[in-house]
């Protein structure tokens, strides 16, 4: 699938810059993985993907306890999309494959 593979991703957030690595696989419409940032390593869950379009949240505690949800878009070695926190807002990410 166009996902497979490690990505380095990049989140603007209110709080700044934030990066992260995703490292996932595609199979049957389903994408697994984890997600990894400050330390932290925990896994993907709810991951879809379809064609070019991906999804997935991840559960973070750092610097807040919160459920992030990403939806995006494969394009080569490149992803972009939205990262939504709940009734914090939504902000964009983009990825590049490592």
């Amino acid at each position: 699938m166009a996902a497979d593979g490690t990505w380095n991703l990049t989140m603007e957030t209110p709080m700044g810059e934030r990066r992260a690595t995703l490292a996932v696989k595609a199979e049957g419409g389903a994408l697994t993985g984890t997600q990894s940032a400050d330390g932290d390593s925990t896994e993907i869950f709810e991951g879809t993907a379809s064609g070019e379009s991906v999804a997935w949240k991840v559960s973070i505690t750092n610097p807040m306890p919160l459920t992030l949800e990403f939806n995006g878009t494969v394009d080569g070695d490149k992803m972009s999309g939205t990262m939504s926190a709940g009734f914090y807002g939504s902000w964009p990410f983009t990825g590049t494959r490592a």
